[in-house]
């Protein structure tokens, strides 16, 4: 947990460990996952024998296809971890085909199994516990469960590259959007729903910037930047009619701007200036400023990066070159 910490700034609010044994017990349990392989596999060292094809996979058999490395991809660890993923998504495919994750007396059993396969923290150290994470889990759609893998490098310290090192241009983008708690996976019916929320609200006319009314607070930002943003829009943006309204009442994972109907003209040039998503804005209505005029409210957010900073939503994309997967998806190991 140090390790995961200090290499990403992540604290992982929980932790579930799955060693060797616990792919054999719990695929046991589910009855086997299907699988699917690009190519035949007679692989020595993990004693993985499958021909081309689709198969159902437990207990020892599933345990060579995750120790398997040497017979698919580039030959390392990097290519077990990408075929570790296909088997989870197999898993997750698994369980929600027979209605594990969605009854309870199915789950308690798995839940029962669970605790001996697994090891878990404190907070999921009990049948019950595991049950209800189970059924929660039971609610996720598997084409909203993304896997990734860290973007590495070879270790350039090494004449001859035998380890590698985060790749420092992608990584923190990826850590980045975990810390945000930011889809890696543009899943269709939200972004055509972003992307209506952004036509509607951004498309239209903008009022001058210096006729933009609006009141500034600080709703989880770094402290001091709702000041450091009053200063950049009224000396470098021209948007002279704003103030310093302080905290606001409550924290908020991303920058929102609430205004009235007749505000929206207003609403479209501070978004050009932000760099504000559509659904960052918020229609609603307008409040009274420190002179008892109408105004719009900006409160700006844990996303908030600084002032001038663009503040475009990047739900559903990830850095060029990352790889990633969806659960939803069969993938044939190559």
């Amino acid at each position: 947990m140090r390790t995961v910490t200090e290499l990403t700034g992540i604290q992982p609010d929980d932790f579930m460990v799955a060693d060797f044994n616990a792919v054999k017990t719990l695929t046991d349990a589910v009855g086997g996952v299907e699988v699917c392989l690009a190519k035949d596999i007679d692989d020595s060292d993990s004693h993985l024998k499958l021909s081309k094809g689709t198969h159902n996979i437990s207990g020892e058999q599933a345990l060579a296809f995750v120790r398997t490395r040497h017979s698919v991809g580039f030959g390392g660890d990097l290519s077990r971890i990408t075929l570790q993923q296909q088997f989870l998504s197999a898993l997750m495919r698994k369980l929600k085909s027979n209605s594990t994750l969605t009854s309870p007396s199915k789950m308690l059993k798995l839940a029962e199994t669970g605790t001996k396969a697994l090891t878990v923290d404190d907070n999921l150290d009990s049948i019950g516990k595991l049950k209800d994470l189970g059924l929660e889990l039971g609610k996720l759609n598997p084409k909203n469960l993304t896997f990734t893998t860290v973007p590495v490098v070879d270790n350039p310290a090494e004449k001859t590259p035998v380890t590698v090192v985060l790749n420092n241009s992608t990584a923190p983008q990826v850590f980045s959007l975990i810390k945000s708690d930011t889809s890696f996976t543009a899943v269709k019916q939200q972004a055509a729903k972003e992307k209506a929320a952004v036509a509607a609200r951004l498309k239209g006319t903008k009022s001058a910037a210096s006729a933009v009314r609006v009141r500034i607070l600080n709703g989880g930002a770094v402290a001091g930047s709702a000041q450091e943003t009053l200063t950049w829009l009224q000396n470098d943006e021209g948007v002279l009619k704003s103030e310093n309204a302080g905290n606001a009442p409550a924290n908020l994972a991303k920058t929102t701007l609430e205004y009235a109907p007749d505000q929206a003209d207003q609403a479209r040039r501070l978004a050009a200036i932000m760099g504000l998503s559509g659904s960052a804005l918020k229609p609603g209505k307008s409040v009274q400023n420190s002179q008892g005029l109408p105004a719009m409210t900006l409160t700006l957010g844990k996303d908030f990066k600084g002032a001038g900073v663009p503040l475009t939503s990047t739900a559903g994309s990830t850095p060029e070159g990352v790889q990633k997967s969806t659960a939803d998806k069969v993938e044939c190991a190559k």
